[in-house]
């Protein structure tokens, strides 16, 4: 096991947010309880799988979801930090890139100390510390370690090749309860789904079929639980990062054949329905006035969806954007979202300003009215001015992409470099692939004219090849990619990969 950091995290907390912290008693904003914040986190959902997002490209019904871009704002230029599951997870929480973390490339596969440092603000660490009651329901993908519950030994994830077991019982001693969740309901990662933990025990063994509709009864049952407190001045925090539609792709019975396309649309569609659900939960308890809901994906759509038979049926998960997940294309890290606040958002608008899911924590910060330490969320800014149709501050430049494979992209303005020849991923080229095609050794798009990636400008415009490349590496070298003091990462950063 790595080595663990003991220093009392809730102390560092109080001595990095001082006086500024005003933790618990009610406390209003502009005139008004602070609003309760829900954030579901779709798993491998496309950017062509919601009709309100790409009316051309999906092939069935979202009426969930399209609610929401009804009710609220759709954001056509949202990104995830990278094209896989673990290090999106990693950014949304402390609003850092993963990649200045030891992991590299790839995601953790658990039985493992945290990703997440005790060192490391995580946004449920701030709201807990303004008043906000915590909680996640779905999946982690960010490690922790279980301890066997007769033994009292740590499980390792493999014993003489073959992948442990993690019996009901099992403790855990640094889930998402050590990070900043008061409550905690799910599973780890779509290999281990099977174990669906509580709080810091694994409580039951399930079936993969019967977890999206747990979660979703779940979310519905903790808004239930604190909707007379969310009244009373005690708002929430519910964090829904759900099972769906990564493989396996099982939909449940009653979504069996919905579609009439694949089980993978199917389970598309009941991922709405689980939206649909929580919204309908904050409606019944009159909470949905004063909650900002916010639905989004992990990264672009698998491959493992069969893209090939989809198109087929005039279904393109991708839309108009190349790639897909694990790819350093937008098909990888552009993806849906749509926030609903309507207190605050002009029903049925759209923004095309560059934002990522690293925005999350100072976006919170700047609605709560609370300065985040120097040190956190080093990588987000707010873009609650979008929220209210204003223009974004320029306080980040650009938004930087990350592939399965570690292949490092960034995004400024209209122009998007990409520091590998292929897809980085897993589409083709890869980079193997690309490399004996003797394509060139950086990709250059404009992304207004070329959204499909089909036209590498390198050649024609080495001036932004450069300022690109400086930029970036001015992002790895500070520590951060916003204004501040320069910080360490927690290991040597490459660009070329």
């Amino acid at each position: 096991m790595k080595k663990i950091i003991t220093l009392s995290f809730s102390f560092l907390l109080a001595v990095l947010l001082g006086s500024s912290c005003k933790t618990g008693a009610p406390t209003k904003q502009n005139d008004t309880i602070r609003p309760n914040i829900v954030y579901i986190l779709c798993d491998d959902l496309g950017y062509g799988d919601i009709k309100s997002m790409s009316p051309e490209y999906c092939a069935f019904p979202t009426p969930n979801v399209d609610k929401l871009a009804t009710e609220g704002m759709m954001f056509t230029n949202a990104h995830s930090g990278s094209s896989v599951c673990t290090p999106t997870r990693y950014g949304l929480l402390t609003g850092r890139y993963a990649w200045r973390t030891w992991l590299q490339s790839g995601v953790v596969q658990g039985h493992d100390d945290p990703l997440i440092t005790e060192d490391h603000l995580t946004v449920a660490d701030f709201l807990k510390e303004q008043g906000y009651q915590t909680a996640i329901i779905g999946k982690w993908h960010l490690n922790f370690n279980y301890i066997h519950p007769a033994t009292k030994d740590t499980i390792p994830l493999k014993s003489n090749g073959v992948k442990n077991h993690a019996p009901v019982g099992s403790f855990i001693p640094d889930g998402p309860i050590t990070k900043g969740f008061d409550y905690y309901y799910g599973f780890h990662h779509a290999r281990a789904m099977k174990w669906v933990i509580e709080n810091e025990h694994v409580v039951k063994e399930i079936e993969e079929v019967e977890m999206l509709p747990l979660l979703a009864n779940k979310s519905v049952e903790y808004i239930n639980t604190k909707a007379k407190d969310a009244k009373n001045g005690k708002p929430f925090f519910l964090y829904v990062p759900l099972n769906s539609p990564h493989t396996p792709i099982v939909p449940s019975k009653a979504w069996q054949g919905k579609s009439g396309i694949s089980d993978y649309c199917d389970f598309v569609m009941e991922t709405d329905w689980a939206a649909g659900e929580i919204m309908k939960a904050l409606e019944s308890n009159n909470l949905a006035e004063n909650t900002i809901v916010i639905f989004s994906s992990d990264n672009g759509c698998s491959r493992q969806a069969d893209f090939e038979s989809l198109h087929a049926q005039n279904h393109y998960p991708s839309a108009h954007l190349r790639g897909s997940k694990s790819d350093i294309w937008d098909g990888g890290h552009r993806v849906p979202f749509f926030v609903r606040w309507p207190k605050k958002i002009t029903a049925g608008s759209q923004n095309d300003q560059l934002i990522c899911h690293t925005d999350f924590m100072a976006t919170c910060a700047d609605i709560l009215g609370v300065d985040l330490p120097e040190n956190s969320s080093v990588d987000g800014i707010s873009i609650n001015p979008a929220l209210n149709g204003k223009q974004i501050p320029n306080e980040r430049e650009a938004v930087v992409h990350h592939s399965i494979s570690g292949k490092f992209a960034i995004r400024k303005g209209k122009w998007k470099i990409i520091f590998c020849p292929g897809s980085g991923g897993w589409s083709s080229p890869n980079n193997r692939e690309a490399k004996k095609m003797d394509l060139p050794k950086i990709q250059l798009y404009d992304m207004v004219t070329d959204i499909g990636e089909e036209n590498n400008v390198s050649a024609d415009h080495p001036e932004i090849v450069e300022e690109l490349t400086e930029l970036l590496t001015s992002y790895i070298e500070n520590g951060r990619s916003t204004a501040g003091e320069k910080l360490e990462n927690d290991t040597e950063v490459i660009l070329w990969k």
